[in-house]
């Protein structure tokens, strides 16, 4: 007579094993979840001061090659300049043929970006940047903020001078009122 032994396999988990795997998965949670929150208002920020820093640069190289004046100005409508130093609602750049910082018709607008979004802000003391045929920008320079809810520590800043240079500065300069 022969006798068969089967051996038995356990398909699923104990309930002290199921009780492990949770404790682990909730500690690396509550240490990973405020780091990716960190991490994604961080490259919010720098994705937001890239477009302006882009823009501007547009800006200045569009009135060097057409050897005329272009004006970047905060927009809520995409076709006219706002009377706001707050820029985070939007901005156009157009071809200022007449110098007199609105646009006109038949003044061509270049390029039109919508408001941030994430609850950001960009503000200056400006209302509207002027390059002029040679890149400069007498008149207008200033300090260009873009804040979140964490405050001017983390602040960036795009600081653009007379002479028309632009640079980045984080959270030194940001003035997050």
């Amino acid at each position: 007579m022969k006798i068969n032994f089967k051996k038995s396999i356990n398909h699923g988990f104990t309930l002290i094993e199921l009780m492990i795997t949770l404790s682990v998965a909730s500690i690396l949670l509550s240490v990973a979840v405020p780091s990716y929150r960190s991490f994604v208002q961080d490259s919010l920020l720098i994705t937001q001061s890239n477009s302006f820093y882009s823009a501007l640069a547009f800006a200045k190289s569009e009135a060097i090659k057409r050897n005329i004046r272009t004006t970047i100005c905060p927009s809520t409508t995409s076709t006219s300049c706002t009377d706001s130093t707050t820029w985070s609602n939007g901005w156009i750049i157009f071809v200022d043929n007449n110098s007199n910082k609105s646009v006109d018709a038949g003044e061509q607008i270049l390029q039109v970006t919508p408001a941030f979004t994430g609850g950001n802000t960009l503000t200056t003391t400006t209302k509207t940047v002027t390059f002029r045929q040679d890149g400069f920008s007498p008149g207008s320079a200033a300090t260009f903020s873009i804040c979140d809810a964490r405050g001017s520590d983390y602040s960036k800043s795009i600081i653009l001078s007379n002479q028309g240079r632009f640079r980045t500065e984080t959270g030194t300069r940001g003035s997050c009122s």
